[in-house]
């Protein structure tokens, strides 16, 4: 088909083909607190979706309130489900590898990273990371961290000899050395 030149900008259209327009202002505004609210919710920010859609339940049309309250409860369950609390570092670490086992390795690298926060002298977290690290092909990163682990507990070493998740540092002749002192 050819084309005329003039191409005419498309705006929403109703089922019978008319553009549909907001006139009213506080319909806009409106229309805009709730897509704030929904784009904060997809980024993860649960509180400031929910205070969003508290607000329009409580001040909008029916169907818009009806739907921010749906929401309003959807924001409030994963809020819940981001905010665990652990009893101490070594079930938060429990936790961290099993997010690792399944595959979640940013929630993971979180968890531990959490803990040494709260903790940098804790060897487990930094061989937690170092198999994360492996994992996720960032040897120097690996190397760094399971090197501090084994020095503060050296039976870390013994541990990463027979650890399987290392498969991938195998070849690096750096990740043998670290493993096996012994033999230079």
């Amino acid at each position: 088909m050819a084309s005329t030149g003039t191409t005419k900008a498309r705006g929403p259209k109703t089922i019978q083909g008319k553009v549909r327009t907001m006139t009213d202002p506080a319909q806009q505004k409106t229309m805009q607190e709730y897509e704030l609210a929904l784009k904060a919710m997809q980024e993860g920010k649960y509180e400031k979706a929910r205070e969003g859609f508290r607000k329009l339940s409580e001040q909008s049309s029916p169907e818009v309130a009806e739907r921010a309250r749906v929401y309003f409860e959807a924001c409030g369950r994963q809020a819940a489900k981001q905010e665990r609390k652990f009893t101490g570092p070594e079930e938060q670490y429990d936790y961290a590898i099993s997010l690792l086992n399944t595959g979640l390795y940013d929630e993971a690298r979180e968890q531990l990273e959490a803990i040494l926060a709260k903790a940098p002298q804790t060897d487990y977290a930094l061989y937690g990371l170092s198999i994360l690290e492996s994992m996720t092909g960032q040897t120097e990163q690996c190397l760094e961290h399971l090197s501090a682990a084994i020095s503060m507990n050296p039976q870390n070493r013994i541990h990463a000899r027979v650890d399987s998740d290392f498969q991938d540092m195998a070849d690096d002749p750096r990740f043998t050395e670290l493993l096996y002192p012994e033999v230079q």
